[in-house]
């Protein structure tokens, strides 16, 4: 059998690029090259930082919701989309990353917006405190952890979708593992999968098993919210309990009908409960403003 090839990424890939309403930003992390899809405008900064397997195009429905809102700057985290991989893919490095980001592209005090191994990385961010921020929107980060069981997700389905998309895969047979994505949405991973390496998906799935989200959830300071899926493998009820426990100032919300994937499964409902979160955020920073981020507890 032939070896895995460590990255590709299409020319049907990189069209794609075109259509999405953003400018490439390119910054240096030590020797990392990293790339930012960055929306623009005069609002305040939003950094996103999608999920494992999620290189910055995948989160572009997403970001084009909310530019009246914020200015939406998407990073390809390392080993993912067009950012260079370099070993070292724990959470500290991440988070070492989205600090040369914000810094590079002086953006002053933004808040933070992460999907699953996103979240976690907001999360440690955040609490790592060595660049301001002004609050952070957790969406169904990864619970696992040391004496806290294995990720629901074994890696051997990470890397057999991984092994379709080096192949040649298609919307239709994303749809064997995804089937209640939106066909965009399929599109575009099928097309950008590929961009993600190996050894970033081994060594970030790694860390799920062996990074605690909990070192670094309480240490983050309001505002802050939580957004979890109702039916979540991820976000269990348990997990959410002890989110609300361990770091009572955040405001947590519960998306009905919604898995670990809770924007590409109930993208209306999901965006709305974002749109929210923000809103209270950017509302409770303003001058005289006594407004706390609600959005409803578990």
């Amino acid at each position: 059998m032939n070896p895995m090839p460590q990255r590709s990424i299409p020319q049907s890939a990189l069209a794609e690029l075109a259509d999405v309403p953003a400018t490439s930003r390119w910054v240096h992390s030590g020797p990392v090259r990293l790339h930012a899809l960055d929306y623009g405008g005069d609002l305040p900064p939003l950094v996103v930082l999608p999920g494992i397997t999620s290189p910055a195009i995948t989160m572009d429905f997403i970001a084009r919701e909310l530019t009246d809102l914020v200015r939406p700057v998407v990073l390809d985290v390392r080993g993912r989309g067009l950012s260079d991989d370099a070993p070292g893919h724990t959470l500290e490095a991440y988070a070492e990353d989205v600090e040369a980001l914000i810094t590079e592209l002086g953006l002053q005090r933004p808040l933070l917006f992460g999907h699953s191994m996103g979240a976690r990385i907001a999360a440690a961010t955040a609490a790592r405190a060595k660049v301001p921020v002004q609050g952070a929107v957790l969406a169904d980060p990864p619970m696992s952890g040391p004496g806290r069981g294995t990720y629901p997700t074994g890696l051997d389905a990470f890397l057999q979708q991984l092994a379709e998309a080096h192949r040649g895969t298609d919307a239709d047979e994303v749809a064997s593992h995804w089937p209640t994505w939106p066909r965009r949405e399929r599109e575009l991973r099928a097309h950008w999968l590929s961009s993600c390496t190996r050894d970033a998906i081994a060594s970030t799935h790694h860390g799920f098993e062996h990074e605690d989200f909990f070192t670094w959830w309480p240490q983050m300071s309001a505002p802050v919210a939580l957004l979890y899926g109702a039916d979540s493998p991820v976000v269990t009820s348990a997990g959410a309990a002890e989110a609300a426990e361990t770091n009572p100032a955040a405001s947590l919300a519960r998306i009905p009908g919604a898995g670990h994937m809770i924007f590409w499964d109930k993208p209306e409902t999901a965006l709305a409960a974002l749109r929210t979160a923000l809103r209270g955020i950017l509302t409770s920073l303003e001058p005289g403003s006594d407004a706390v981020v609600k959005c409803g507890h578990a």
